[in-house]
């Protein structure tokens, strides 16, 4: 039968399930390798379709009828890896699961849970995939599971913005404009849905580039789906899981170990014989027959177990009406190593993780023990159901295993046809490969354990490289947060300083102001009892460099009153750097070069005390009355007219010397009558 037949028989019939399951097992070939061909089993509750069909017909069968189960033996029967894994679970249709009927990351052989549970099991391809089928019609198996229920809407641009153009901004504003209507339409649609959800909007120009919706719901549940249209695409996607997940397809009484933390708030805490946490629970009103009941409703225990030593009054009377092992540590357990042992596991409160530690320290204790039985035990029986008789009511496997086979007889269950009367040569031989079977379903099951820790190990690698890189990051970022904040410090020490600049230069201005008005005095505005007075311009000290510095400063030009705070030391060069100002007087205080006095004196250059003149000094600024400036010029002009005079005198005085010296006679020359 085609796999077209296998639809149609499907969907022409009355089906007892609510949807089809579909049971698959690899028929030739290696998933990792050369393209399998995989045997599969469409199973409705009463009638069966098979057929045989390649890896793409089955993922394009499961589109279009989207079944409520696809069931395996073993996920990795699908995929290479964990990434492909991932890939399948990710294309499964909304309301399709992928169940291994197995169990979680320990699955037990196929022929014992079919064996379990009353399934009819063949070792063939195709009878194995209708044994997974019914298994999962029965709820037996467990979910996997690698996407959590939150779901993000993303809203983003559906093309490029351009790299140019006269018309790029309008074309840029267009798109963004269409991404922003869009976000707003879906926004719209979720609040009327009533679902929760988060915002992250990305702005640009013209409107928003990105708009990211967290959902607290799954893809089949939201009022949107994926679309491309132009300007705007829509994109769905499930919120990823940190691994992949199992979930019991229903909560079956199976055999199981219990936590219980009692006191104000009691915390129960349910784990499986795999070493599984099934469920977890704390009440503060439930009393003893409440947290009794929420156990029986979840599973049958064999040990009830505390986290303290001795047991409580509380726990040890929930254990004697189960008739469940009791286990307590040999110390109370220190808080780190519950925290540890419990660090992958979620919980509400401290009670039920203390609950949790209970129940998983005490399936440590007894793991290898567990293993033993699972080893020792054939297909048929129920490990759990041997599991309680040896841990709980102390007997041997042998006896166990004995009384159980005597009881269910000796009759196997996958040759039916054949005379229940065996040669003890041929029961050694099934008894040899029922033990085959164990251990090579032990070795696999190592096998898994060993690549789950390896992956295990790389993914807490990736998190401590990352958690290094993080750190790195942040001490980056804190160094340059420093060297940035010691930068504005000093911008800031730079700013007082320039204010209290600005203040000083504004100061000056106002005094500049009013001496340039004194010294333009021909302007209305000038104050009377500001009349009379004429600006002085002071040098510190009578040197070229403060002479060009007082030039630089306020200008010195012909006619200025200058005043020398120190007129000592000048030498010729100096004086004539003075004199080609041509100031009007040059006030001194100190005495004056014969070097610079006769310079000045030469250049015609007024020099006179400071003590002659009244000088009202401001800074470097400075102020003197008018009619002492001249009268200070009109003394030193009559010093000079004097000075002139006797260097005038001083010089016919020396001609006459030297020109006698040069016509007098030699001695006893006879002069000349």
């Amino acid at each position: 039968m085609s796999a077209v037949s296998v639809a149609e028989g499907v969907n022409t019939r009355a089906s007892a399930l609510e949807a089809v399951v579909f049971g698959i097992d690899i028929q030739s070939g290696d998933v990792r390798g050369d393209a399998p061909s995989y045997a599969v089993v469409a199973f409705d509750g009463e009638q069966i379709d098979r057929d045989v069909v390649s890896f793409r017909k089955l993922r394009r069968l499961i589109d279009r009828e989207e079944p409520a189960m696809v069931a395996t033996d073993n996920m990795y029967e699908l995929a290479a890896d964990k990434d492909q894994l991932v890939q399948f679970l990710r294309e499964l249709p909304a309301g399709t699961k992928l169940v291994q009927v197995t169990g979680d990351q320990r699955p037990e052989p196929l022929s014992r849970v079919a064996s379990r549970h009353g399934v009819p099991y063949g070792k063939k391809p195709m009878k194995e995939a209708e044994a997974a089928a019914r298994l999962a019609a029965a709820n037996v198996g467990q979910a996997v599971r690698a996407f959590s229920d939150t779901t993000t809407v993303k809203v983003a641009r559906g093309r490029s913005t351009g790299k140019g153009g006269w018309s790029e901004d309008r074309y840029t504003r267009r798109i963004h404009g269409a991404v922003k209507t869009t976000a707003r339409e879906v926004e719209s649609e979720l609040q009327d849905a009533g679902l929760d959800f988060e915002t992250e909007r990305t702005e640009k120009y013209g409107g928003l580039s990105r708009a990211v919706f967290t959902v607290e719901s799954r893809p089949e549940e939201l009022p949107v789906s994926s679309m491309r249209s132009g300007d705007v695409r829509i994109e769905i996607e499930r919120e990823r899981r940190d691994g992949i997940e199992f979930q019991p397809l229903a909560k079956r009484r199976d055999h199981v170990l219990v936590g219980i933390d009692p006191g104000t708030t009691t915390g129960v805490a349910i784990v499986g014989l795999g070493g599984t946490v099934l469920d977890v629970y704390s009440t503060r009103t439930g009393d003893t027959a409440d947290v009794t009941e929420w156990i029986i409703e979840r599973g049958r225990p064999i040990v009830v177990a505390a986290d303290v030593t001795p047991i409580p009054e509380t726990v040890e009377k929930i254990r004697r009406s189960f008739d469940a092992a009791a286990w307590t540590p040999d110390r109370d357990l220190p808080i780190d190593r519950k925290q540890h042992r419990t660090r992958e596991i979620g919980y509400d409160n401290d009670h039920e993780r203390d609950a949790m530690a209970a129940a998983l320290f005490a399936f440590d204790d007894h793991e290898d023990q567990f293993d033993r039985i699972s080893q020792k035990i054939p297909a048929q029986l129920s490990l759990g159901t041997v599991t309680a008789r040896v841990v709980a009511g102390g007997e041997s496997v042998e006896t166990v295993v004995s009384d159980l086979t005597d009881d269910d007889g000796s009759e196997d269950t996958e040759s039916t046809d054949e005379s229940t009367e065996r040669s003890p040569e041929e029961k050694e031989i099934k008894r040899l490969n029922e033990r085959i079977d164990r251990l090579e379903s032990h070795i696999e099951t190592l096998e898994e354990t060993i690549e789950s820790k390896d992956e295990r190990i790389e993914e807490f690698e990736r998190e401590l490289s990352d958690a290094r890189r993080a750190e790195r990051r942040k001490a980056r970022e804190d160094e340059e947060i420093t060297r940035l904040e010691r930068k504005t410090e000093q911008h800031q020490q730079t700013i007082e300083t320039q204010r209290e600049e600005i203040d000083s230069l504004d100061n000056k201005l106002e005094r500049l102001k009013e001496l340039w008005k004194v010294d333009h005095s021909n302007f209305a505005d000038v104050s009377e009892e500001k009349q009379g007075l004429v600006p002085v311009k002071t040098v510190d000290q009578f040197t070229t460099r403060a002479i060009e510095r007082a030039d630089e400063q306020y200008g010195l030009i012909p006619d200025d009153v200058v005043l020398l705070r120190d007129a000592s030391g000048a030498g010729k060069s100096t004086a004539e750097r003075l004199a080609t100002c041509e100031p009007r007087i040059v006030l001194r205080q100190g005495g004056l070069s014969d070097v610079a006095d006769e310079v000045l004196f030469d250049h015609g250059i007024p020099v006179a005390p400071a003590d002659e003149v009244t000088i009202q000094e401001i800074d470097e600024l400075a102020v003197a009355r008018e009619r002492e400036v001249s009268a200070a010029v009109e003394g030193w002009n009559e010093r000079a007219r004097t000075r002139r005079r006797t260097k005038k005198s001083e010089l016919v005085d020396k001609l006459i010397s030297e020109h006698r010296a040069n016509h007098e006679p030699e001695y006893g020359e006879p002069t000349s009558g």
